[in-house]
């Protein structure tokens, strides 16, 4: 597969398996032997969809947006904006609040289908956007 072609997967896992919810697509996307790398995420494609299942109940106008995408012939890093409010509850109750982070994600490619991810969001930010971190405290001048 072309390196566009992996990032035309990548692409659909994000804007249909995800933010659209079809979830039936991610085993035509994913081996079914792939290697998740997240900390945190079920390593197989019946986990990842509760995982994702899980977002959009405590999000339930979660999206992500792809900001960038860059490719090799068989890797696929994203850049990604996701948001989300907290109608749901996220680590407590519900609390109407807003999130907007940066997740990082990296899916790697054998014979056009994801054989290995990995993801970075910010955790923190997520964290102190809820409220569910201290509030920054003032610098002694």
């Amino acid at each position: 597969m072309s390196r566009e072609q992996n990032m035309a997967v990548f692409r659909r896992v994000i804007e249909e398996g995800i933010n659209q919810e079809k979830y039936s697509i991610l085993p035509e996307l994913f081996d079914p032997n792939y290697i998740e790398n997240q900390f945190g995420l079920h390593p197989t494609i019946e986990g990842m969809i509760r995982d994702m299942q899980y977002l959009h109940k405590a999000f339930p106008d979660f999206s992500m947006t792809i900001a960038e995408l860059i490719a090799d012939e068989n890797t696929v890093w994203g850049r990604m904006i996701m948001r989300g409010t907290n109608d749901g509850g996220f680590m407590g109750p519900p609390n109407g609040k807003q999130v907007e982070i940066t997740v990082f994600d990296v899916l790697r490619f054998e014979n056009g289908k994801a054989v290995e991810h990995w993801g970075v969001p910010d955790r923190f930010a997520v964290l102190q956007q809820l409220g569910l971190l201290p509030a920054k405290q003032a610098q002694p001048s």
